[in-house]
């Protein structure tokens, strides 16, 4: 390990930050430059070896806000930029940050081949379920009924949930946490990159100009989130509510919200989280709880090993074709074949 302990403040950089008062995107600011020194320090990673790349909308002017290096892309390319550099450049930390619009409506094919592939990434999914740099259209994650400029009558579209999204198209680590959770946020962000291969971490962040509160029914405050979210760590029980009574039990093929102490129910029926079940039934099914008919999780869902990294394979392969090749240098390519010598 180094020597040389970074701090948050190592990771600021001197640019005055414009997002709007109130934003969520401050608080998850925050959570990232708090993370990156524990990932510095439990990978091994120099300062210099963190790269940051956004596509378009409020959450992508964060790499204005790091200290670190950063490419500024073009809408929905975050994602397919990032692998690039992650294939080029494979001891980089590469962090992707993006919205809901991003990456899910124009960049919806380069999130879900990146997930496929299984690249080296840490994607950051703000969610406020609205188009704010653009001033308030509604997302991909907008509520169906959602009366919005792009929809004066209330939208027609079902919402893409983030979490079935990522772990249907074979993701092999989602989390998902809440802009105030400062936290948790962290957590989830040190063990995203931490795991080998892609990482997705949504965050539901508030969006105070155009989308005010739209997480607030389950996470407006410490209460309402103790009451109506769930977070979800490996090996413990599923337990939640102000008293962390209220549990999730696994019932004709569905989960069930009960009390523990009530209706026969005790602590052993409350299921145990095992983030790194390889079967994705539960995952997927953790990942689609709604309130108000269930709490809302949060924490990592599911965080899997699996050896088939796309940046790595990759990278084997040339090597592979590398040593078995005759031509191993430029001069090598250029005397390949017939030449000829002008005298």
């Amino acid at each position: 390990m180094a020597e040389y302990k970074y701090t948050p403040a190592d990771f600021k950089s001197d640019q005055e930050v414009r997002w709007c008062p109130g934003c969520g995107d401050h608080a998850i600011l925050n959570a990232v430059q708090r993370a990156l020194p524990e990932v510095a320090d439990a990978l091994d990673i120099p300062h210099n070896k963190f790269t940051f790349i956004s596509g378009i909308g409020c959450s992508s002017r964060f790499i204005y806000y790091m200290k670190t290096f950063g490419f500024h892309t073009i809408h929905g390319r975050a994602n397919a930029v990032a692998t690039g550099v992650k294939v080029a450049n494979p001891d980089l930390s590469v962090w992707v940050m993006t919205g809901d619009g991003d990456s899910l409506a124009i960049g919806g094919n380069h999130f879900i081949h990146a997930i496929r592939r299984n690249v080296n990434l840490n994607v950051v999914l703000f969610n406020n379920e609205i188009y704010g740099l653009t001033k308030g259209q509604y997302s991909p994650t907008s509520k169906l009924g959602k009366i919005t400029k792009t929809s004066p009558y209330g939208t027609v579209e079902k919402p893409f949930n983030p979490g079935e999204l990522v772990i249907g198209a074979k993701g092999t680590f989602f989390a998902r946490s809440v802009d105030m959770e400062v936290m948790l946020t962290k957590e989830c962000l040190v063990e995203g990159a931490k795991h080998e291969g892609m990482s997705v971490t949504e965050v539901l962040q508030n969006c105070v100009i155009f989308n005010d509160k739209t997480h607030a029914m389950f996470a407006g405050d410490k209460a309402t989130r103790a009451e109506h979210t769930i977070t979800l760590r490996h090996g413990e029980k599923m337990l939640f509510g102000a008293n962390r009574d209220k549990g999730l039990v696994f019932e004709n093929k569905k989960l069930k919200v009960v009390t523990v102490g009530q209706d026969g129910y005790t602590l052993d029926d409350v299921l145990t989280h095992d983030a790194h079940e390889q079967d994705t039934t539960l995952h997927v099914m953790l990942a689609a709880m709604k309130y108000p008919d269930y709490p809302v999780a949060l924490g990592v869902i599911r965080s899997v090993a699996d050896p088939t990294v796309y940046d790595r394979r990759v990278a084997e392969q040339v090597e592979e074709v590398r040593a078995a090749s005759k031509i191993k240098c430029m001069d090598d390519l250029l005397r390949s074949g017939e030449t000829w010598r002008i005298e």
